[in-house]
């Protein structure tokens, strides 16, 4: 449940044997690849990671509605000359509907100057007809023009009128611009248009037939997307003198395995450990069950491979502050309710289930949450029963609630800071980020002993401490010379301007404490409105009232739901990633052979 190490292999050998040593690692799929040679200057030259075209053929024909009946066997199917028919049907499509939209503007354009049939050039004597859409008010104009002209047709808008010239007119000779209608006459081009709408029917009766085999495309598609990763792959391979080599990262525990594989085929291997000035690949280490949290994890920022795995925090901190931004235990028994009608679905395969279970966790955080904060889609339990009993805090009492949120932002930034210190143990910048926690705890004490009056030497004497380590160890300069120590004095004046930032980042946690009493007072807005509409009007008002109610609360849940996302993880990201992960990463994507999922 960490950042997983790794080692750096290199496996070289006779160039004929490159293709089957790329298959070879495709299959054990450990390996994220390093290139060895630059890719081409071309960008049409660089091989796509990933089946873009055949998701593209799958998407183009997916989009018909109604599908021919699936083909379930064919034995003889071959998806890349299938996708490359697709893409070929594909642009013939584009193409058409290109021209059919060219000819209906042309037509529309030529229109006003009815169906003319153009003479031949030598008929005019070298003439030409030029022809312009004279607005009304600018008739006049036309009376000092010194070509011959005629007025083809008008509107209630525009004159359309044909000029007579050898050549073109200069462009002030009226005040438009001259029209492009073309030299083909109306007729033709209406005949063009329909000879272009039977070619486009005739092209999507193709594309239609092609449906019958979207169910063979999925099945498929793992199979294309792995041809497309091992083209992908050999782009970075390097080859030289009958030779190739190939580079890249594999897990620890994985290395055994590709040296067998690399002494089963006579391959030369050499293995090293991720420089001082290397920065590996990050691949975290859970179980599938934690398959969702790892997803948060990377979905903001990669993790540096030298940082720490924040998945399981993130769940926990994460589920936390979505609960105390909803506080509503009725909410949260709508979520487990929502998750309950969609287990099944929701347990299809092993990502899913584990989304689920996150869910899980969510809903009764939130239920806990909302049981502590005695609210009930906005209703308040009465204090005798045991429910209220259960009730320890109140949304409306500021002072405590105020303290909750900013006792919750010093510990999330002050375990940021130790699991950092932990990832840097043996640097400098470990003692650093040990400098913060004790700061941010001494922070906290020093603001509530002056609140209450209490003697502050000690967290002042803390806080001094504290800052003074971040002076001292944010700077991993070497020195080398007088100046270096001036260059570490800045350094660690720089990181003490981060007090403000320790300052405004605590404070942030205040959106717990806002965002729940604003979710509470929502709910019991909307329920004295349908409490009031049932008391002034009898009969409708019970009709009325509920569905204020109903209305309401769906908007206020909708609400809660996104507050709770967006923040939720903001919190996270921002705050807690800023102190406890300033590094990023680059995500661990090995060469493997894609499987279908279920």
């Amino acid at each position: 449940m960490t950042v997983a190490q790794l080692k750096k292999l290199t496996l070289i050998g006779d160039a004929g044997d490159r293709r089957v040593t790329l298959d070879f690692l495709q299959a054990l799929g450990c390996m994220h690849l390093v290139p060895l040679v630059p890719l081409p200057d071309a960008p049409e030259e660089i091989t796509a990671r990933g089946a873009r075209d055949a998701y593209a053929a799958l998407r183009f024909l997916a989009e018909v509605g109604n599908p021919r009946r699936q083909v379930r066997r064919a034995p003889d199917f071959d998806m890349t000359r299938f996708v490359a028919e697709v893409q070929g049907l594909m642009h013939r499509i584009r193409e058409t509907r290109d021209r059919r939209d060219f000819l209906a503007h042309r037509i529309r354009e030529v229109r006003p100057w009815w169906d003319l049939d153009f003479p031949p050039h030598d008929a005019l004597a070298g003439h030409r007809l030029w022809f312009y859409r004279l607005p009304v008010k600018h008739r006049k104009a036309l009376d000092a023009v010194a070509y011959p002209w005629s007025i083809l047709g008008t509107d209630h808008r525009f004159l359309y009128v044909v000029l007579i010239a050898q050549e073109e007119p200069p462009d002030d000779v009226l005040p438009v611009a001259r029209t492009h209608t073309g030299a083909r006459p109306l007729h033709k081009l209406e005949e063009d248009l329909e000879d272009t709408e039977i070619a486009l029917e005739a092209l999507e009766a193709e594309r239609l037939a092609c449906t019958r085999y979207l169910d063979l495309m999925r099945k498929n598609l793992s199979e294309a997307e792995s041809r497309a990763e091992l083209a992908h792959a050999e782009q970075q391979v390097l080859e030289e003198d009958r030779l190739f080599a190939v580079q890249g990262w594999v897990p620890v525990d994985r290395v055994e395995a590709v040296l067998a594989g690399a002494r089963a085929r006579g391959l030369a291997v050499t293995i090293e450990d991720p420089r001082a000035d290397e920065l590996p690949p990050t691949l975290l280490e859970q179980p599938d069950t934690r398959s969702a949290g790892v997803d948060l994890a990377m979905f903001y920022q990669v993790p540096s491979a030298r940082g720490w795995d924040p998945t399981v925090m993130l769940l926990i901190s994460f589920a936390i502050f979505f609960a105390m931004i909803v506080a509503d235990a009725g909410y949260g028994l709508l979520i487990l309710a929502g998750l309950l009608l969609g287990w099944r679905s929701l347990g299809k395969s092993v990502a899913r289930r584990s989304w689920r279970r996150l869910g899980v966790i969510i809903a009764v955080c939130t239920i806990g949450y909302g049981v502590l904060v005695g609210s009930y889609f906005g209703v308040s339990p009465d204090p005798q029963t045991l429910l209220g009993q259960m009730q320890v805090l109140t949304l409306g009492d500021f002072d405590t609630m105020m303290l909750l949120s900013i006792v919750i932002g010093v510990l999330h930034l002050v375990i940021a800071n130790l699991l950092a210190a932990y990832a840097a143990r043996g640097r400098r910048r470990a003692y650093a980020n040990l400098g913060w926690a004790v700061a941010l705890v001494a922070g906290l004490m020093l603001w509530r002993g002056s609140m209450a009056g209490q003697d502050t030497g000690l967290p002042v004497a803390a806080l001094a401490g504290g800052l003074l380590a971040v002076f001292l160890c944010s700077s991993d300069r070497d020195i080398k010379g007088p100046v270096d120590w001036l260059w570490r004095a800045l350094d660690g004046a720089k990181a003490l301007s981060g007090a403000m930032g320790a300052f405004g980042d605590v404070l942030s946690y205040m959106r717990l404490f806002a965002l729940g009493l604003a979710s509470a007072s929502l709910a019991i807005t909307f329920n004295d409105l349908a409490v009031g509409v049932m008391h002034a009007m009898e009969g409708p008002g019970i009709l009325f009232g509920l569905l204020i109610m109903l209305v309401g609360h769906a908007l206020n849940f909708g609400l809660a739901l996104m507050s709770g996302v967006v923040h939720g993880l903001r919190l996270n990201y921002i705050e807690f990633y800023k102190w406890g992960l300033p590094d990023e990463g680059v995500a661990f994507r090995p060469l493997a052979r894609k499987e279908v999922q279920e």
